[in-house]
């Protein structure tokens, strides 16, 4: 037995992630690894309370159930079409998101989004943490949060260790559970009345559909720290599109079911709990709930090889899963979710800026234009142009709530004499513009 250990540890090896950005990239996760990947990703404890924010959008009056979920499936396609075009550069390259953007804006220019997504990814991670505590407190009557923090912080930094075991093991045995959960719970919610599914506006449709887009392509800058390890360039697109949309719109559509039931989100598992064996198929729910602190954590780490590219990527994840751990036992997190909002707002039109530079110009074709992703890539000012744009656009439609940023936004649209109609979608008239700028500017003869 002894001698058939060095044999599966070097098997393992083969199939894993490398410890730096020099190694080789196993290209071992096949379609259905990426599938369940991406469903268990769109499934998701905050996407129940998430639903509130689509029926009930900042502004406006609250959605019908039917505009609701109208403006759910909207966004989501549109938003999961993004996402699996995100995953495209990776499956082709072998490159991890944050390294990508050297040969978008340069390799010192990539660090100003790189730190960006460390910091949100961060934020998700504790965020994620905090909520599987909420869960398990509900399933089993209260308890320490420490505890459950402490226990969900090492399952999640255990799982970076092995990535990509961990999204085959993810496969086999959570999302036949997960999928079996959600269906049990839609029968057994859709059994209690019903009120009208009419009653409500359409007024506020494309801010309903803009909150769904944006969870969606909150998933874009780590989309490629997977998609990289796919076996081919299709699988990673439409397992990342349809897997994706359809679990966030399954998620959602219950969310909307026990809003429309409840009135309040208030508490989000009590009509859960109520239901003959609510807390058993929740449970699945919240168990599964790991997989999303695992993506953050591991993902912080791979990006910040971008600025250490020779440092083991499991040192930097056992660090981004320390810390995230602290920062759930002692930080109110509810004081940095405007901050996380407003992160995450600068990714739309920055990978409109991909999209144009990648695919306007054939790059994901043509071998000759294929980008530099060394660390010695010039910079690309004028992509940095583009994306600085496209985040105004954003900022001037929707400037959320983080503080000073938003109010300086806000001041700025009064002063241009700017108000945001109602249909007017902060992520899409973002990307359009960031895009079609960066489409320009790239075609502008390069100064010697």
């Amino acid at each position: 037995m002894s001698t058939d250990l060095p044999a599966r540890v070097a098997e393992v090896s083969k199939t894993e992630v490398s410890k730096t950005l020099d190694g080789p990239v196993p290209r071992s996760l096949g379609t259905l690894d990426q599938g369940a990947f991406w469903v268990n990703l769109g499934v998701s404890l905050l996407g129940f309370t998430g639903a509130a924010t689509v029926m009930m959008p900042a502004g406006a009056p609250a959605l019908s159930f039917l505009a609701a979920l109208a403006a759910t499936v909207v966004g989501t396609v549109i938003g999961s079409v993004m996402l699996g075009l995100s995953a495209v550069p990776g499956a082709q390259t072998q490159a991890p998101s944050m390294v990508l953007l050297r040969g978008l804006f340069g390799a010192r220019l990539s660090s100003v989004p790189t730190v960006l997504n460390v910091l949100q990814l961060i934020g998700w991670g504790t965020f994620e943490l905090l909520a599987i505590t909420q869960g398990a407190q509900a399933i089993f009557g209260g308890g320490p949060a420490w505890l459950y923090v402490l226990i969900t912080g090492a399952l999640t930094t255990a799982m970076t260790i092995w990535p990509l075991g961990s999204v085959r093991l993810l496969r086999r045995y959570v999302t036949i559970a997960v999928a079996i959960s959600l269906v049990y719970l839609f029968v057994q919610i859709l059994r209690q009345p019903v009120p009208d599914l009419n009653a409500g506006s359409w007024q506020g449709f494309w801010l309903g559909t803009d909150a769904a887009l944006a969870v969606a392509v909150s998933f874009i800058p780590l989309a490629s720290d997977y998609s990289r390890h796919a076996k081919s360039t299709k699988a990673a697109f439409s397992t990342a599109f349809f897997g994706y949309s359809l679990a966030q719109i399954l998620c959602y559509a219950l969310g909307l079911l026990v809003l429309l039931q409840a009135g309040t989100l208030d508490e989000p598992y009590k009509p859960f709990l109520a239901i003959p064996l609510g807390a058993i198929f929740l449970g699945v729910i919240v168990l599964r709930e790991a997989d999303q602190s695992f993506a953050d954590t591991y993902s912080t780490g791979v990006s910040l090889q971008n600025l250490l590219p020779r440092t083991d990527r499991r040192v930097l994840t056992v660090g981004v899963g320390i810390v995230t751990t602290v920062l759930a036992l002692t930080m109110d997190i509810s004081q940095y979710a405007g901050f996380l909002v407003l992160i995450g707002s600068v990714f739309v039109p920055l990978f409109g800026v991909l999209a144009a530079d990648y695919f306007g110009r054939n790059r994901h074709r043509d071998p000759s234009a294929a980008w530099d992703l060394s660390e010695t890539a010039p910079s690309r000012w004028r992509m940095l142009l583009a994306w600085v744009l496209g985040l105004a656009v954003y900022q001037l439609i929707h400037p959320g709530d983080a503080g000073w940023w938003s109010r300086a936004w806000v001041d700025l649209a009064s002063a241009l004499h700017f108000t945001p109609a109602g249909w007017m979608s902060a992520s899409l008239f973002s990307f359009v513009a960031a895009a079609v700028l960066a489409w320009l500017l790239g075609r502008l003869p390069r100064r010697r």
